[in-house]
């Protein structure tokens, strides 16, 4: 089990802005890359030596130029009270300012390539420089030993200490990404709501009785749970549906105007076949024409060392989910589908770069992210780099806030997860909603599930279950309390995980529905013991949040006429003091849920259970106001499409 652990408390500052942090100079002409060593990766966890010959692709991260100013600028077009509110730069005006001189790059192309490495891509806003080597190359070239180490169930590159460089490069390099596999730990934050979290890579089938809307049948003849007879969960929400409970139709704006990205690793083969397939089935007024589709896929990375361990199935139901979610709530919004090209290698911050460096997009949804924050704290800096440059360009990045709730039950001590701790993005919860037979909101309360299961005619265990699932949420250890959080989350939550008087980051900072027992409806292209072939089931988690987010925001920057970038200033400032947040309180509830066994149909049998909705038993909780569990609250029909 891993821990939580705290990455570079001294890299966070006032405001919530992590700072450039120069390397530290050795005796032998070298220069420390500051906490570029995996805390994980320990003698104790040693499994193996890195062999020799082994190929590794990796990236060179660059320092900005002048990382205050690009942060002060970031702050400045951002938020409304700003005289430079929404005075948005373009890629090469960022680049102009901010990037790595032209200098720099040769500097560090030239080491690499006289260190024997092939160098490749430097990316349009000189991010990075990439390249490719044996690993004994790398080890002589960054001071280190590589090894095997067992982290999470895995087992995962990574060097022995911190990596150095050539002290002629000191505060040129903000960071490695690729030399260790660290970033092989961000998974899908999707969920079927079973206790694996993650849908089988085989077929999966909604077993009956389920309701095509909340409350449509109630569990008469199995006993009473908690003293009530439960409403049986729902087949999944259509997108009419969602469009209808979250007040996005009939607004006069669909998206049209919009692009929304995706980022995830790989690419479903049957991505936009499956997309368009399940809009013509469940949605016939908005198909997903391949005018609105496109891709931008990375090579397979020929480097990546022994055999895949990021689960590619488990990917392509997150890639299908993330493009059906988006054209749910935004059916004229065009969707860029960008699959990195792997994620054992940490590819996903190119993925996300490459959007940004081109402005290839105006909103990108990531359901991705770690259990904790236990990415090492250079690559953290990167991330966060790549991050500060889509604030300045206008470009709104929403991350899933995470399905381990407080993620206690993993780490054995509560945290925030990363990427969505950082405060550069919209950190986006999990809610469990209730839609009428009429399309309306009954009642929407935090995504926190405890399960109870059926067997020989009573609940074990009672009320309020074991918990299985739950909306990401906590205060960073890693980053301080950013400018738009000051004054609206509460100081009880704002000091958790601190030392002394500090304030953190609170996650989430917005919510959408995410329980799976409340989910969406999804079609995808399974494998079926009669067979391949494309079928449908109720999927959930923060990974259908954020996308939906993502969709609400595309509705919202075409009805208003420009794009609200960076969201989060403008909903903490505004969101609800116009109404245009609706607060989720805690509800009392459960669903009855009726699971085949074998999950695909009855031939194995069926397994009946309880699962209460925002089940009280974590750290986190759901409250009026501001909480760690659904942030501010969810959006507010037109309201909210309408956020100045």
């Amino acid at each position: 089990m891993r821990r939580a652990l705290t990455l570079f408390v001294s890299l966070a500052v006032a405001g919530g802005v992590t700072a450039a942090v120069p390397s530290l100079a050795s005796a032998e002409g070298r220069a420390v890359i500051p906490q570029s060593h995996p805390r994980w990766a320990t003698p104790a966890t040693k499994v193996a030596d890195s062999a020799s010959s082994s190929k590794l692709n990796f990236r060179v991260y660059l320092g900005m130029r002048d990382q205050a100013g690009a942060e002060a600028a970031a702050q400045s077009v951002s938020d409304p009270s700003s005289r430079n509110f929404r005075q948005y730069l373009s890629p090469g005006e960022v680049r102009d300012r901010y990037a790595a001189t032209d200098g720099t790059v040769k500097s560090v192309r030239d080491w690499l390539s006289g260190s024997g490495f092939s160098v490749g891509a430097v990316p349009s806003n000189k991010a990075y420089v990439e390249a490719t080597g044996t690993a004994d190359q790398v080890e002589r070239a960054f001071g280190v030993q590589l090894g095997q180490y067992r982290v999470d169930g895995q087992v995962l590159r990574a060097a022995d200490r911190e990596l150095s460089v050539p002290a002629t490069l000191a505060g040129e390099v903000l960071g490695v990404i690729g030399v260790d596999q660290a970033t092989a730990l961000l998974k899908p934050a999707h969920t079927d709501g079973s206790p694996s979290d993650v849908p089988p890579a085989n077929g999966f089938r909604n077993a009956p009785p389920c309701s095509t809307y909340y409350g449509e049948k109630t569990d008469t003849t199995d006993p009473a749970y908690n003293g009530k007879n439960l409403p049986y969960a729902p087949c999944g929400y259509t997108p009419a549906q969602l469009r209808s409970a979250y007040g996005v139709d009939g607004v006069g704006a669909d998206g049209s105007g919009t692009t929304v990205a995706i980022v995830d690793a790989f690419a479903s083969p049957t991505l936009y076949a499956d997309a368009a397939e399940y809009a013509r089935r469940n949605d016939p007024a908005h198909p997903l024409l391949r005018s609105q589709f496109s891709e931008h896929v990375f090579p397979t990375n020929p480097a990546q060392e022994g055999p895949d361990q990021c689960d590619a199935a488990g990917w392509y139901g997150e890639q299908t989910l993330d493009v059906e979610a988006v054209h749910a709530m935004a059916p004229g919004a065009k969707i860029l589908y960008v699959g990195a090209s792997d994620c054992q290698d940490a590819s996903l911050d190119s993925a996300l770069n490459w959007i940004v460096a081109n402005h290839s997009a105006d909103i990108v949804s990531n359901s991705y992210g770690d259990a904790g924050e236990d990415i090492p704290a250079s690559q953290v800096r990167t991330w966060t780099q790549i991050e500060i440059q889509a604030v300045l360009e206008g470009i709104g990045v929403y991350f899933s806030s995470g399905d381990n709730g407080d993620e206690a039950a993993r780490l054995g001590t509560p945290a925030a997860d990363f990427p969505a701790s950082s405060p550069w993005v919209t950190a986006v919860g999990g809610t469990s909603l209730a839609v009428g037979k009429d399309g309306r909101k009954l009642f929407e309360t935090g995504w926190e599930t405890g399960k109870s299961t059926l067997t020989g005619g009573s609940y074990a265990p009672a009320w309020p279950g074991a918990y299985t699932s739950g909306s990401g949420g906590g205060t960073s250890t890693i980053f301080n309390q950013p400018f738009y959080q000051r004054g609206v989350v509460p100081d009880q939550l704002s000091t958790q995980n601190q030392n002394g008087k500090a304030k953190g980051r609170v996650v989430p900072d917005i919510a959408m529905v995410g329980d799976p027992n409340t989910g969406f409806l999804v079609g995808q292209t399974q494998t079926f013991p009669d067979g391949v072939y494309y079928d449908q089931y109720r999927l959930g988690g923060t990974s259908l949040s954020s996308p939906l987010l993502a969709g609400v925001m595309a509705v919202s920057d075409s009805l208003v006429g420009f794009h609200h970038g960076f969201i989060n200033p403008v909903a903490y400032f505004a969101g609800t003091a116009i109404g245009a947040i609706s607060d989720v309180a805690h509800v009392d509830g459960a669903v009855e849920r009726v699971d085949y066994a074998n999950g695909v149909d009855a031939s194995a049998g069926l397994r009946t259970s309880a699962r209460v909705l925002d089940y009280p038993n974590l750290t986190i909780h759901t409250t009026g106001g501001y909480d760690n569990v659904t942030g501010l609250g969810s959006p507010n029909g037109l309201a909210f499409l309408l956020l100045p």
